[in-house]
């Protein structure tokens, strides 16, 4: 083996030799003071790419999402998500500790939605016993369920279902670019009838760090100022906004290859007897273990030089990404064959 092939998360990406010059080279200001010229071009382009008024630069998704909980509800509002979504799941129950709101979890489905006429009955009407449902929180593409792609269609019902009640909607957009290019569709229609969307940078895009959320101009005001308390107000940060820019423009179409590759871990992983795998739409392959235990797995693979991460009892994931080529993922499938067969030795 001459190299590890991380497939940890798309997270663990690194910049491109073309990306670290355009941040290198970024012109740059103090962005707290909104004079910082790379980022207000990415918020710019950001929100433009959203089909929204406004967009804010924050530090990471958790973040992104943490504020929109704060633009989009006030304390003690109950908000309506899916009990496998992100924001329910990996965020520190930052919607508790800091945006003081009641989550009110519902089933996703198989695509990462909801069930309209699910969401439609958990709608509480005018009750002073009860909290105001005031947030619908969607997920596309969702993590946990195997990088699904959540059809158009769907979000459409979920969204009118929403404007019926007089709730806002706030889309998780983490890798809304995986969802657009497996649509072939633009992310500004998949956001289009969400109040706030945010995505990251740091994923599929492959920047060093860094989310956008956007939404209406009134909405990202109050999102700066929430971004401020939560100490997210940051300096000379074209530097960072610049790999955003570059990113946009170069890294949005080849996200398909990522796509590509994950089928091929895929397929050859469900050639084999000991799991069962989806069928990726993105670039997230999910593995049940069905022989043997997940840890002895992850070892077993370990050691022959892949990383992948527990995803629940005995369940693995891996997550294919712009440092992934073919013939990484190709041999992929060869050393998974390979831990395989010294398991069944």
């Amino acid at each position: 083996m001459t190299a590890v092939i991380d497939l940890r998360s798309d997270t663990v990406s690194k910049p491109t030799p073309a990306m670290r010059r355009a941040m290198a080279e970024a012109e740059v200001g103090d962005d707290v003071f909104g004079d910082d010229p790379t980022v207000n071009r990415l918020e710019q382009m950001a929100a433009e790419r959203m089909g929204k008024e406004a967009a804010v630069f924050v530090p990471s998704g958790t973040m992104a999402n943490l504020i929109a909980l704060l633009v989009n509800t006030r304390p003690g509002d109950e908000v309506l998500l899916g009990d496998q979504c992100h924001i329910f799941n990996y965020e520190g129950a930052g919607s508790a500790r800091i945006a003081n709101v009641q989550v009110h979890a519902l089933a996703n489905g198989a695509t990462g939605g909801l069930d309209p006429a699910a969401v439609e009955s958990a709608v509480r009407g005018p009750n002073i016993h009860t909290p105001v449902d005031s947030l619908l929180c969607l997920e596309n593409t969702h993590n946990r369920c195997g990088g699904a792609v959540l059809p158009l269609r769907e979000m459409d019902a979920l969204t009118a279902v929403a404007r019926r009640h007089g709730m806002r909607v706030h889309l998780d957009g983490a890798r809304i670019f995986n969802a657009a290019v497996a649509l072939e569709t633009e992310p500004a229609r998949i956001a289009r009838d969400c109040d706030t969307v945010s995505f990251c940078l740091s994923k599929g895009l492959g920047c060093p760090v860094g989310s956008l959320i956007c939404g209406d101009r009134a909405s990202m005001e109050l999102a700066r100022r929430h971004r401020k308390m939560l100490g997210g107000g940051m300096r000379q940060v074209g530097i960072l906004a610049a790999a955003g820019l570059y990113a946009l423009e170069h890294h949005v179409e080849r996200l398909a290859d990522d796509h590509d590759n994950a089928r091929r871990i895929a397929d050859g992983l469900a050639k084999l007897g000991p799991f069962a795998v989806n069928a990726p739409q993105t670039n997230i392959i999910v593995a049940d273990i069905v022989e043997g235990t997940l840890e002895g797995w992850l070892d077993a693979l370990k050691e022959q030089g892949v990383l992948a991460v527990p995803f629940g009892p005995q369940r693995l994931r891996m997550v294919t990404h712009i440092n992934i080529s073919r013939a990484d993922a190709e041999e992929t499938v060869r050393r998974v064959q390979r831990a395989a067969a010294a398991r069944a030795a």
